[in-house]
């Protein structure tokens, strides 16, 4: 681990592109081009040292703008590019429209012209290092889309100057960067290591965590030439706690997906178990408490709706896809999506058997969903399992409405929805209440006390629940 609080290193690498030791691949000696890449180097390297490069970061959402932040405050000139000129309005206000950067941190950046908000990409050439921040979603199909990656590298390449460092932030698949960047940017005779650098350093943003934040999370770093891996590493190691070199660039794109599938996979093991206890009229959760009891070789994961956000429903599926490219197919990871993707449905099954059980049914029913984002204290929906859910409600006939001090307005099945103040009345209105999202503001004791009908998937209410009548609160 490198600390920034120690001086700037560049690490001697003995792993790598080309199998060099040194930052830069060894040259021929009296090489002209060799002595013109070893100047590209060490001239990026010393204006990283100083603080004296220009940042550039493509895509200014919930990764991009954070470490736009953090470069500016550390004391780097920052150009912050971004497609969608409402934000780029926003910004240059000094408003964030992102829950982890506040106003009051980002305005005077802004003012004192650390932080430029701009949608022109003629910006690209006067920056000395470019991260790429954009998103990589799913097609239809599941397959990989990296059309959103593959438009800012084509804008890279079409104003890039020699002496430039580039890094991809965005999560793919495992050769993204030697098999799909580093062509485009070698289009016109530039050459890696030489001309340029290239690296590749896996966002670890997790939205709404005030513990975790983007200067403290370890950061990998992962270059297409030893060189490259020393400048990323010496860039990141001024504003992120510790810095964590590995070989090569496909190492740093798999470990962000191995991370993700740990979680993608588990999650799916205990969303079964849960399926199997409510056959066996087994309470899934005193289980896992109990579990949780032993010292060693467990670690609790616990039940949900259904997976959401930019990360777990779709990172697997990069690998799974990269997996079949190479005729292996992942078929744990694939079953593991599959248990998740069929949450929802289970949800949607919960509430139509409680409300059969007191002689009613889901059409005409009124159901208060509280809580519509992907994670709990965020605004964002995002492959929301919440939206799967309403979604079947609404087909089937039930009048829907949601409670979420997040997310004041959305959407769904061609209905115009705002959220609704989490009142006593409210609550009493509603046929039926369902907990997809446990927001730390929700009154749960309100929730219990007024509603006919509780339906809990997260087992919010656990410490509520049993005071009040036997089948009142369902949980998952």
């Amino acid at each position: 681990m490198i600390k920034t609080k120690s001086k700037s290193q560049i690490p001697r690498l003995r792993r790598g592109y080309g199998g060099q030791e040194n930052p830069l691949p060894s040259p021929k000696r009296n090489s002209g081009s060799a002595r013109a890449g070893k100047s590209h180097y060490t001239t990026l390297q010393k204006k990283i040292e100083q603080k004296k490069a220009r940042v550039a970061v493509l895509g200014l959402g919930y990764v991009g703008l954070p470490l736009a932040v953090e470069f500016a405050k550390a004391g780097f000139a920052v150009t912050g590019i971004e497609v969608d000129e409402s934000r780029v309005s926003m910004l240059r206000r000094g408003e964030s429209y992102i829950q982890d950067v506040s106003g009051d941190e980002l305005a005077p950046l802004v003012q004192r012209g650390m932080l430029i908000p701009t949608a022109e990409f003629a910006a690209i050439i006067a920056a000395d290092a470019i991260i790429i921040c954009v998103p990589t979603p799913l097609r239809k199909t599941k397959d990989p889309d990296l059309s959103y990656v593959i438009g800012a590298v084509s804008e890279i390449a079409g104003h890039m100057r020699r002496e430039q460092l580039i890094v991809l932030e965005s999560t793919t698949y495992p050769g993204t960067c030697e098999e799909l960047i580093l062509p485009l940017l070698e289009r016109k005779g530039r050459r890696v290591g030489k001309d340029f650098f290239l690296a590749f350093s896996p966002e670890r943003v997790d939205p709404g965590n005030e513990r975790h934040r983007t200067r403290n999370i370890t950061k990998i770093i992962g270059g297409v030439t030893p060189g490259c891996t020393a400048l990323a590493t010496s860039l990141y190691t001024q504003v992120i706690e510790r810095v964590h070199p590995v070989s090569s660039t496909r190492v740093a794109e798999m470990a962000k997906l191995l991370e993700n599938t740990f979680r993608s996979v588990n999650i799916a093991m205990v969303n079964e178990m849960a399926l199997i206890c409510d056959r066996m009229d087994i309470d899934v959760w005193e289980v896992i408490g109990a579990a949780a009891t032993k010292p060693f070789g467990f670690m609790p994961f616990y039940p949900g709706p259904g997976l959401g956000g930019h990360c777990l429903p779709i990172d697997p599926l990069y690998l799974s896809w990269k997996a079949r490219v190479h005729n292996f197919e992942a078929r744990l990871i694939d079953v593991a999506a599959e248990i998740n993707a069929r949450m929802p449905d289970h949800v949607y099954g919960l509430v139509v058997n409680a409300l059969n059980r007191r002689g009613a049914c889901v059409r005409g029913a009124a159901v208060m969903v509280c809580g519509v984002a992907y994670k709990r204290d965020v605004g964002d929906t995002r492959e929301s399992p919440a939206l799967d859910i309403m979604r079947a409600l609404i087909r089937n006939g039930a009048r829907v409405s949601y409670s979420d001090p997040y997310v004041g307005e959305l959407e769904i099945e061609g209905k115009r929805l705002r959220s609704q103040l989490l009142s006593s009345a409210a609550l009493r209105r509603s046929d039926c209440v369902l907990i997809v999202t446990d927001h730390s503001s929700f009154d749960y004791e309100l929730i219990v006390k007024n509603s006919p009908l509780v339906i809990d998937t997260r087992n919010a209410t656990r410490n509520i629940a049993q005071r009040w009548k036997a089948g009142k609160v369902v949980t998952l």
